[in-house]
Parts: structure tokens; sequence; C-alpha cells
């Protein structure tokens, strides 16, 4: 299992993170997403290789963006 955070951009409430949280996991492979609203982060577990462009683009379907991969 890999895992990968990223800095987030806009998310204020528990509806954002709900909002990134459900657009995430729906990309193949993700088997694990945390999302600190407070800290502006999203941590991101994997079985298989997830791209970075793959979080970004389902970050911004969500109405976010991410800003940094750490």
């Amino acid at each position: 299992m890999t895992e990968q955070t990223y800095a987030v951009e806009g998310m204020t409430c528990a509806h954002c993170a709900g909002a990134v949280s459900r657009e995430v996991r729906r990309i193949e492979g993700v088997s694990d997403v945390r999302v600190d609203v407070a800290a502006g982060t999203l941590t991101v577990g994997a079985t298989t290789p997830v791209s970075d462009d793959a979080i970004a683009a389902a970050v911004d379907d969500a109405g976010y963006t991410v800003v940094t991969a750490r």
C-alpha cells in the first residue's frame, strides 16, 4: 500500500471534506482517504499506484484545488 499527502486549498468545513473524500474514493485503487480540514490536507492510501494528476482532477471535481503533493 502506498500513501501520499496533498495540500488542498479552499476546504473550510465537514461538507468540504465529504465532497473531496467522495470524489477521491471513486478513483480505482484508492483504499483510504483522510481529510484534515484544519490542516488543509488530504491523505490518500492506495493498493495500486495512483497518479497525482488523477487525485488533482478528483479534488477539482469536488470544487477545490490541490496546491502541492507532500
